[in-house]
This record gives C-alpha cells, sequence and structure tokens, in this order.
C-alpha cells in the first residue's frame, strides 16, 4: 500500500523538545515515506511557547502542519483532531507518538513499514520480546504493565501492550472506528482506539520498541488520567467499542 504518511504530535509545555522531535521525524520520514509525509502538531496553547516554536518550524520545514487549539482538553481530544485534519488530507498512514522523546524517532519507519505491510495497525510495544522501558522505577513499571493486564483481561484482547501510544494507523482504520464517539481522554483513549480497531476486523501487530522517561520537560501523567482508564476500560466492552 502507498500513499502519504502524517505524524501526530500533541503537544503541551513541550517547548524545551519540539524543535529536536519535530526535525528527527522529519528526517526519518523523508527517508520512509516513499510517498511524502506531513507533520502536524496539535497544540493546547501550551504557556510556555511551545506551539510560537512550531509556527517559527513550520516556515522553514515545508513537512510541517501547526494546529492551534484554545483550550486544554486532554490527549485523547487532540489527538482526534488531529486525526480530523489528515484524513480531510487524505492521508494514507496516520502514526502518532509522544513528543517528548519517550517514543523513539528512529521507530517510525518500522511502524510504517508494517502498516505497509500486511497489518492495519502497527502498535510499538514495550512487553513483547525485543520491547522493554528504560529510566522507570519499580513503582511506575508496575502501574504500566498492571494497567495493560487490567485492560487485555476486562476486554479479552491478547494486544500485551493496550496502553501504548506510539502507533501507526491505516487511514481505512480511522474512518471506520467513528471517532466522534470516542470519549476516552488519557491511557483510556489509547486502549479505546485499539479495542475499537479489533472490533472491527482489523489485523493489528505488536512491534517491540523500547521507551525511554523522558529527559526535559514534565510528565503529563496523573493520577486522574489513571483513575479514568479503570473506570472506562470494562465500559468498552459492555458499549462493544
Amino acid at each position: 500500500m502507498s500513499g502519504a504518511a502524517w505524524l501526530i504530535l500533541p503537544t503541551f509545555n513541550e517547548a524545551e523538545n519540539i524543535e529536536a522531535i519535530v526535525r528527527a521525524a522529519d528526517v526519518l520520514l523523508a527517508r520512509a515515506a516513499a510517498e511524502g509525509h506531513r507533520i502536524l502538531v496539535v497544540d493546547d496553547s501550551s504557556p510556555d511557547g511551545t506551539g510560537r516554536i512550531a509556527d517559527r518550524l513550520a516556515e522553514e520545514l515545508p513537512a510541517l502542519r501547526v494546529l492551534h487549539r484554545t483550550e486544554r482538553a486532554g490527549l485523547g481530544p487532540a489527538y482526534l483532531a488531529g486525526f480530523a485534519r489528515a484524513l480531510e488530507e487524505a492521508a494514507a498512514f496516520v502514526l502518532q507518538m509522544d513528543a517528548d522523546f519517550s517514543h523513539d524517532p528512529a521507530d517510525l519507519p518500522r511502524l510504517l513499514e508494517a502498516a505497509r505491510g500486511s497489518v492495519d495497525l502497527a502498535l510499538g510495544s514495550r512487553y513483547v520480546p525485543g520491547g522493554g522501558v528504560t529510566d522507570w522505577g519499580r513503582g511506575r513499571r508496575l502501574v504500566s504493565r498492571g494497567g495493560s493486564w487490567y485492560a487485555r483481561r476486562a476486554l479479552g484482547l491478547g494486544v500485551r501492550d493496550l496502553t501504548g501510544g506510539f502507533k501507526c494507523f491505516r487511514a481505512e482504520v480511522l474512518r471506520a472506528v467513528d471517532l466522534p464517539t470516542v470519549r476516552s481522554h488519557g491511557y483510556a483513549f489509547q486502549v479505546e482506539l485499539t479495542y475499537r480497531a479489533i472490533r472491527q476486523g482489523f489485523r493489528v501487530r505488536e512491534v517491540p520498541i523500547t521507551f525511554r522517561d523522558r529527559q526535559r520537560g514534565t510528565s503529563k501523567m496523573t493520577w486522574r488520567i489513571a483513575a479514568e482508564a479503570v473506570v472506562m476500560v470494562p465500559g468498552l466492552r459492555r458499549r462493544g467499542g
């Protein structure tokens, strides 16, 4: 399958990371995306000037687009806005990743290659052979693994890293999963999209990645986000996705 690849980068207070992550992704996708690529920064009015830095970069980098949102509504809505823009612009593949280098831009070509092949959703996975996590303490490792185990059991799925946010979708997957009805915002958002894709019969493959804790800036993870996942995941099965 061929066609343009779009990378969606949601940001809030990522001034220390945004230029480096955009430049790295731009180089790597230029090599990997034979049909062209775009990078869309979706900024939720970052008070640290992330959006202004992205605008400056967009004047230099032809592939970069910036979508400014007037309020911080959460990770899920930011991704949904980015997905909608990519689909409007006839993207064939839509990638998503964190903007803080927790996800290695060097893995973008591997995810794109998988989605070009025999799968519809390539999911960067920490919990399959070859994958892993660095720089985390025991507590955070337990929370992450426990969250994926809980979601897997609650939904009856075999995917080992359901809470991961490093993915490449074929565009038809996003068109089929009824994005306007997605309710989740944080970790549960990642679970909900993968669950909906599987419910629709799409093929998912976990691609091993190494997740690294951010070196700059502040984590956006809160107990409220984790609690949302606990509450919403069982509801996904009751609603059928």
